[in-house]
């Protein structure tokens, strides 16, 4: 009777890891600690009496959510001793999913900037739709605190919002032509591409070369690029696929040394605003 329970528990926690899931990685920006956050909430879940539990999801939810909070004061450590800057882990959407992201590469980057309670409150309510007073039992404040805690969040982050989002379509065109330019040498077509404000940002994580901060304005991004391709024109980049790198357009790469790259494309009014290329290998064991 036991095991027959067990299995019950399992199960009804399989069916809600999906969703239990998006919560921990847009806590945490980090694919391999939201799984240790899920296995944990599972341990303590077949522990628990759940006849006393009288919403599963909501107990889980608010479960996945406290030890986020509590994982978050370590990470912000980390963070701080990080080397060079610092992007959240990729998580890439086929070409074909139609399902639109609802936290974006740029906005969880401003979540980083926001205390870890902000990015609770504004999460499980402006993302997650839950009402104030069920985001109060959760993160444990008073509804009237968490309204002033999303409300600061909201402020911060308005400017991540896309305005002039491109279309999936569209978005995924410009993305293979960037690659195309950018690994050719094509300096006309990818100047064309982008905005005169174009940033890039690069991940190595200290543990592949990478530039060590990001690089800004137009001038200097095509600079790069152009010096770029003399180097990959000799040691090769082969494209894996296209898709949405959380939630931008873009596209995933095996380069020279064996190793797999993401790059990501924010883009507006159809001229690319920011590239992000995540190296660190230990932010893309994940999509091996």
């Amino acid at each position: 009777m036991t095991d027959v329970r067990h299995e019950d528990a399992g199960r009804g926690f399989a069916a809600l890891r999906p969703a239990l899931m998006r919560v921990a990685y847009r806590m945490l920006g980090s694919v391999a600690d939201a799984e240790d956050i899920l296995q944990e909430a599972f341990i303590r879940w077949m522990k628990v009496d759940r006849g006393e539990v009288l919403e599963p999801e909501a107990f889980l939810r608010r479960t996945v959510t406290r030890l986020c909070l509590d994982q978050l004061k370590s990470a912000r450590h980390q963070r701080e001793t990080y080397v060079g800057p610092w992007l959240p882990e990729p998580v890439v959407e086929e070409e074909e999913e139609e399902e639109e992201e609802d936290v974006t590469l740029p906005l969880m980057l401003a979540l980083e900037r926001l205390s870890p309670l902000e990015r609770a409150a504004f999460l499980l309510h402006d993302v997650f739709g839950l009402e104030f007073e069920e985001v109060a039992t959760t993160i444990q404040r008073d509804a009237a605190a968490c309204r002033q805690l999303a409300a600061r969040a909201r402020t911060h982050v308005r400017e991540a919002r896309p305005r002039y989002q491109v279309s999936r379509h569209r978005g995924l065109e410009l993305a293979r032509a960037f690659f195309t330019a950018s690994r050719s040498g094509d300096m006309q077509a990818l100047g064309a591409m982008l905005a005169d404000d174009i940033s890039v940002h690069a991940d190595g994580g200290g543990k592949r070369p990478a530039a060590a901060e990001p690089i800004l304005g137009f001038e200097a991004v095509m600079k790069f690029h152009e010096s770029l391709a003399v180097k990959l024109r000799e040691s090769g980049s082969t494209l894996v696929r296209a898709g949405f790198v959380n939630g931008l357009p873009g596209f995933i790469t095996l380069e020279a040394d064996g190793e797999l790259q993401t790059t990501a494309l924010d883009i507006e009014d159809g001229r690319i605003t920011a590239i992000y290329v995540v190296r660190n290998p230990d932010k893309l064991r994940h999509l091996h």
